[in-house]
C-alpha cells in the first residue's frame, strides 16, 4: 500500500530478555544505542552491521574540515560493561577489576589520548580523574585503600552499594558531574532509582572511530585488559602526572610510546597483541603533514593535541553562555640524525626545545601556537603566529641549510567557502598548506632560550622566551656570524 507506519506508544518494561536498540537526535549525530553483546561473535556482527547501515544510508563517522583535516563527526563510542543482571556485572563481583582498570588508564596516558576526540581536558565530556581536580589522586587513594580492605581483592563481593558510595563522588567532573568523566559510573549501583542499580561502567573517552575494525579493536583491547586484571589484579600508587601530563602525552611520539608499553605487557600476560594493530589511531589521530630532509638531516611535522579552554560566562541571546578557545594548535617536530653540537632547528626563528629521544640523533619537540583570532578567547591581544617556517640551521656557519613552512588556512590567503567534498579535495588541502620550503635566508642571529619549568617539551610562541638560568643543563644557542677574513686568498 507504499503508506508511511507511525508507531506510538510506551516501551515496555524493564527486562533483562528484552534487548533494545534506541536511536536519538543529537546535536550534529545520531546517537545509536545498540543492544548488549554476550559474545566476541555477537559484537562483531553488531559492529559492522551497524556500520554498513550507516554507510547505506549516507551517515559516516569521520568528517572533513575546511582546512582538510581528517577528523572523527565528535560522536562518543563508549562502551558499557556490565551483565544481563546487575549480581553478575563483574565490576560489583570484583571491584578490584574495577580498581584496576582506573589505576591502569591513570598510568597510560596513551589510553586516554590515543582514542578521544578533539575536546579533550578538564571541561570536556570525558575528563582523566587527574584532570579534574587536584586532591583527587589523594583522596582516591584512600578510597581504594578502603575497598581493598573492605572488599579483598580477588573474591567475590557482597556488599555492592559500597563501590558507589566510595567512587561517586571521585570519577567527576569540575563541576561534580558524575556523568561527565571518563569512567561512568552512573548506572553502577546508584541509590537515586532502580534504573541507576543496573551494574554498568561506562567508558566514556572513546570515539566513534571511521572504520569498522578500527572500532572492534577498541572492543578487543578493553576485554583483554578485563581478563588480564580478572586474573591478575592490577595495583600501584597513581602517579602525579602534572604538567608533564598536558606536556609529553600531547605529542604523538610520547603517545605511540606508551601505547607500545600497554601492548609489551599485554604481550607478556599471554595476549596475542600486536603494536601495528593501533597503526591507524595514530595516523587518524596525529596526522603527517611533511616531510623535508636537507644533508641527510630529516624534520617531520605531525599534528598535535591541544586541549581547548572554556572561557567565562557571557550573555548570548537566548541567555548566558561559556565559549570554547580552540584557536590555540600544537604541532610536533621530529629530527632524525642530527648533531646537536652543530645544528639548531628553530620555528619563527626561536630556537625548539629538542628532547632525545633515546635513538642516536633523534629529537622530538611541540610548538604551540595561535592559529586563528577567536572574536572572543585568550589573550585577545596575541594575534594570529602563521605560517611557522622553520629553519635547520647550521652553528658553525651561523646560516639556515634549509627548511620548511606550514600554512594553518589557504597560504594564498583565501578562505575556503565549503567543505571538502571527498578525501581527495581534503588530501590536496593539507598537502598545499605544506611547502618543504621557505627557509630563512642569509646570516641569522638566534637568541638564546631557558626552557619552560612547566611545558619543558613545548615552545609556546605567544610566551616571551624564557631567561637564560645560571648552570642549566641545556646546551645554550647562540649562533654568531662568520667573521670576515682580510685579505686575498
Amino acid at each position: 500500500m507504499k503508506l508511511p507506519l507511525r508507531l506510538e506508544g510506551y516501551t515496555p518494561p524493564a527486562d533483562a530478555r528484552v534487548k533494545e536498540l534506541r536511536i536519538t537526535p543529537d546535536p550534529g549525530v545520531i546517537e545509536v544505542n545498540i543492544h548488549p553483546s554476550g559474545t566476541w561473535e555477537q559484537l562483531v556482527a553488531n559492529t559492522q552491521i551497524l556500520y554498513e547501515e550507516a554507510r547505506q544510508a549516507r551517515l559516516g563517522t569521520e568528517k572533513f574540515m575546511l582546512d582538510g583535516r581528517h577528523t572523527g563527526t565528535g560522536g562518543g563510542n563508549h562502551v558499557t560493561l556490565g551483565a544481563a543482571t546487575p549480581a553478575d556485572s563483574p565490576c560489583l563481583r570484583r571491584p578490584d577489576v574495577l580498581m584496576s582498570l582506573i589505576t591502569y588508564w591513570q598510568h597510560h596516558p596513551a589510553l586516554s589520548y590515543l582514542f578521544s576526540g578533539m575536546f579533550i581536558g578538564p571541561t570536556s565530556q570525558a575528563p582523566r580523574v587527574d584532570e579534574a581536580r587536584h586532591e583527587s589522586l589523594y583522596e582516591l587513594e584512600i578510597a581504594f585503600q578502603q575497598m581493598a580492605e573492605k572488599m579483598k581483592p580477588g573474591k567475590e563481593n557482597q556488599q555492592p552499594w559500597l563501590v558507589d558510595r566510595l567512587l561517586r563522588n571521585l570519577l567527576v567532573d569540575l563541576s561534580g558531574n558524575t556523568h561527565r568523566a571518563e569512567f561512568c559510573i552512573d548506572k553502577l549501583y546508584s541509590p537515586d532509582s532502580a534504573t541507576g542499580r543496573l551494574g554498568l561502567v561506562e567508558f566514556r573517552g572513546f570515539e566513534m572511530p571511521p572504520h569498522a575494525q578500527m572500532s572492534l579493536l577498541q572492543m578487543l583491547l578493553l576485554r583483554a585488559l578485563v581478563a588480564r586484571f580478572w586474573q591478575t589484579p592490577y595495583s600501584g600508587n597513581l602517579n602525579r602526572w602534572g604538567t608533564e601530563l598536558h606536556d609529553r602525552f600531547m605529542l604523538p611520539h610520547f603517545v605511540a610510546q606508551d601505547m607500545r608499553d600497554v601492548v609489551l605487557d599485554l604481550q607478556r600476560a599471554g595476549y596475542a597483541f600486536e603494536f601495528d594493530w593501533f597503526a591507524p589511531f595514530l595516523e587518524f589521530r596525529f596526522p603527517r603533514f611533511g616531510t623535508v630532509a636537507y644533508h641527510g638531516i630529516e624534520i617531520e611535522l605531525r599534528q598535535a593535541i591541544e586541549p581547548w579552554h572554556v572561557l567565562g560566562e557571557e550573555v548570548s541571546a537566548g541567555g548566558t553562555a561559556r565559549y570554547v578557545d580552540a584557536s590555540i594548535e600544537r604541532m610536533q617536530i621530529k629530527v632524525s640524525h642530527m648533531n646537536d653540537n652543530r645544528h639548531i632547528v628553530t620555528c619563527n626563528g626561536r630556537p625548539l626545545p629538542l628532547t632525545p629521544t633515546g635513538t642516536r640523533g633523534e629529537y622530538v619537540a611541540a610548538v604551540r601556537y595561535r592559529a586563528w583570532c577567536p572574536p572572543s578567547g585568550l589573550h585577545p591581544t596575541i594575534g594570529v603566529q602563521a605560517p611557522l617556517v622553520f629553519d635547520l640551521a647550521d652553528s658553525w656557519n651561523g646560516r639556515s641549510i634549509g627548511g620548511c613552512t606550514y600554512h594553518v588556512a589557504h597560504p594564498g590567503g583565501r578562505n575556503y567557502d565549503t567543505f571538502p567534498v571527498n578525501a581527495n579535495e581534503a588530501e590536496a588541502r593539507r598537502v598545499a598548506r605544506f611547502w618543504n620550503h621557505g627557509h630563512t635566508p642569509g646570516e641569522m642571529h638566534i637568541r638564546r632560550e631557558g626552557r619552560n619549568p612547566d611545558y619543558p617539551f613545548t615552545l609556546d610562541l605567544r610566551r616571551a622566551p624564557e631567561p637564560m638560568l645560571e648552570g642549566a643543563a641545556v646546551r645554550p644557542v647562540e649562533m654568531i656570524p662568520p667573521v670576515a677574513k682580510k685579505g686575498g686568498r
